[in-house]
Formats: structure tokens, C-alpha cells, sequence
């Protein structure tokens, strides 16, 4: 048999082919989503890491006062992705936050390329930051922990989720092989 084929379906076909990914990530807001696509919510990244804590390293990606003195998920291994320095921004009265630059170096000094990384920052903005610089170095198995330690704010305060707010164990005490030490 001999059967014509519709252009205009081939053609409707494809375009929704190419819609399907747009779609899929319009649950993650575009400055969370990261360039591997692979994300988790605090609380399933928790399940995930106990169900399999031989095999997934969690990294807090925060300043060193916010790992200190906010909390910590005690199993994390603390990388900056950026540095808090002691001044405002003059125009934006921001605080100034130069990038780690060797926070691609640090974490290959923990992490293989092929290991399985659960990345968090505040609230899943700067985590996205660090996973495409991961990502361009070649690591894999990175996902972001979209709503970081803190979660997202509702009314000026963060609790809507997070790795604080979903009941995962947190802490203030630091562990010398966690904390980082440059």
C-alpha cells in the first residue's frame, strides 16, 4: 500500500514535539532551572538521600554566615558559590557578593564527575548558578534543590517550604569535614 502523508500533520506534529520540553519546565521559575534539568523539592531530596546516603552527597552552596548561623542539613558539604563581603553596593545598597572562583576546583577536590550531587543554596536561585557551572565542567547527576534550606517567602517571611520548613533534620553544629575550609 501506497499512502500519502499529510504535510500538515507532520507539521503539527512536529511543533508540539518541540513544545513538549517549553511545557515541562514552566513548573520550575526560570531563575531555578538549571541547564542538566534535573530537580528535586527539600523534602524529596531528603527521602531520596536517606533512602541511599552512600551514593548522594548534598552540597549547600550559601555564604558562610548563612551556613553557620541560619542552619545547615547536617550531612551537607558546604561549598560557597559566593563570598559575602563586608560592604553594600553603593547604587543598589545590595550586599557585594563576588563568586567563589575556585568553586568549580573545591568541589572536584569531594566529587567525581559521575557522582550524584543534591545542590542547595537559599531558595534555589544561586544553586542554579552553581549547577551550570557544574554542568559546563562536565558533572552529570546534578539536580537543584528548588526551594533551597530557607524555601520561598510568602508575606516577607520563608515559610513555604524548604529544607527548614519540610520536617529534614537541620542543624547549627558545624563538622570539620563539612565545613569548608579554604
Amino acid at each position: 500500500m501506497n499512502r500519502k502523508v499529510n504535510p500538515a500533520l507532520i507539521f503539527g506534529l512536529l511543533i508540539i514535539s518541540f513544545m513538549i520540553p517549553v511545557f515541562a519546565d514552566q513548573s520550575v521559575p526560570i531563575q531555578k532551572r538549571t541547564a542538566l534539568e534535573l530537580y528535586l523539592t527539600s523534602k524529596d531530596a531528603y527521602a531520596k538521600w536517606k533512602a541511599d546516603p552512600d551514593n548522594i552527597n548534598i552540597i549547600d552552596v550559601r555564604t558562610h554566615g548563612e551556613y553557620i548561623f541560619v542552619g545547615h542539613a547536617p550531612m551537607a558539604s558546604h561549598i560557597p558559590f559566593m563570598f559575602l563581603k563586608n560592604k553594600l553596593d553603593p547604587v543598589t545598597l545590595r550586599p557585594v557578593m563576588p563568586f567563589n572562583e575556585k568553586f568549580v576546583e573545591d568541589v572536584k577536590k569531594k566529587f567525581k564527575k559521575t557522582d550524584t550531587l543534591f545542590v542547595m543554596c537559599r531558595s534555589g536561585g544561586r544553586s542554579a548558578a552553581s549547577i551550570n557551572k557544574l554542568a559546563k565542567a562536565g558533572y552529570k547527576n546534578v539536580y537543584n534543590i528548588i526551594d533551597g534550606f530557607e524555601g520561598d517567602s510568602k508575606n516577607g517571611k520563608r515559610t513555604v517550604n524548604g529544607w527548614k520548613n519540610s520536617g529534614a533534620p537541620w542543624t547549627y553544629k558545624l563538622d570539620r569535614n563539612l565545613a569548608y575550609q579554604p
